[in-house]
């Protein structure tokens, strides 16, 4: 699942393509789940619209228009936001991507998973959402109108102090992995960042958060800063659909220290990974360098 980094990776690198420019025509797949706001309703707020500007909250993206609406985007787990013309294999399907000649140049087409497709007046780039399950979200906000989904986020994972972190976990008996997952208590961390920053933290994830320190929170909110940070200057983690807005992998997947790493030794003290399931979310440590 796309998370913080990812999320804004995709901000940066997307917001040339959208801000300034007036949309002339929303193209969309059949009402869905995927749709918060119904295509036909998207199509009578988007079209004729400019976009002012492109924020990311947590893992959404929310794009201001010049009338004052909102247009929210939510990449799910399988989402994937991009410009017309980009090329790469995770955009295929997986029996094309098997039957793919390894040199060959593959430009995408707009498939049946492509749920919403934005054209603009410039006649220039397309912006497309595509999601092979569905689970992202759209949703359009008239001007003033407000949704839970943002106003429950907690304090953003780059902006985590160790103080906030240490009053979140006091009388919860809770793993910390999952208190770190809770987006009300951080807003855009995951699985891959959560198990990251323990490992730097020094703590395993299934302890109780009621019994993590306060140096310890402190240590797990600098950690998730810093892993945060430095995925975001190596694009993002690019370990299943993930892709940039032009195509391109991220490169932070090549850096885990734990995560998806069961069974591997530790870059640190040479012991195996661990894969436990908390919550039926896995979870990956070092026995020996996380207590």
């Amino acid at each position: 699942m796309p998370e913080l980094p990812e999320v804004e990776v995709t901000r940066r690198r997307i917001e040339r393509s959208l801000v300034g420019r007036r949309i002339a025509r929303v193209d969309t797949t059949a009402p869905s789940y995927f749709f918060l706001t119904p295509p036909a309703a998207l199509r009578r707020g988007l079209v004729g619209r400019s976009v002012a500007g492109l924020e990311r909250r947590a893992k959404y993206l929310v794009a201001s228009l010049d009338d004052g609406a909102r247009l929210v985007l939510h990449l799910g787990m399988t989402g994937q936001l991009f410009t017309a013309g980009a090329a790469s294999v995770r955009l295929l399907s997986a029996a094309r991507r098997a039957a793919l000649d390894p040199e060959a140049q593959v430009r995408f087409v707009p498939d049946a998973h492509t749920h919403l497709r934005l054209l603009f007046a410039d006649e220039g780039p397309a912006v497309l959402f595509r999601d092979v399950r569905k689970f992202g979200k759209v949703l359009l906000l008239a001007p003033g109108e407000e949704t839970e989904r943002l106003a429950r986020l907690g304090p953003d994972a780059l902006e985590l102090t160790g103080a906030a972190l240490f009053e979140a976990t006091r009388g919860r008996t809770a793993a910390i992995k999952s208190l770190l997952l809770d987006q009300a208590v951080v807003a855009g961390a995951g699985n891959i960042y959560a198990d990251e920053a323990l490992f730097l933290a020094g703590v395993r994830p299934r302890r109780a958060a009621g019994r993590v320190t306060r140096g310890e929170c402190e240590a797990i909110a600098e950690g998730m800063r810093r892993v945060m940070r430095r995925s975001i200057e190596t694009g993002g983690s690019s370990i299943s659909d993930y892709i940039g807005p032009d195509g391109a992998d991220g490169a932070y997947q090549d850096e885990r220290r734990v995560y998806a790493r069961a069974g591997e030794p530790c870059g640190r003290c040479g012991a195996a990974i661990r894969r436990i399931v908390i919550g039926q979310r896995s979870a990956h440590y070092c026995p020996r360098c996380q207590r």
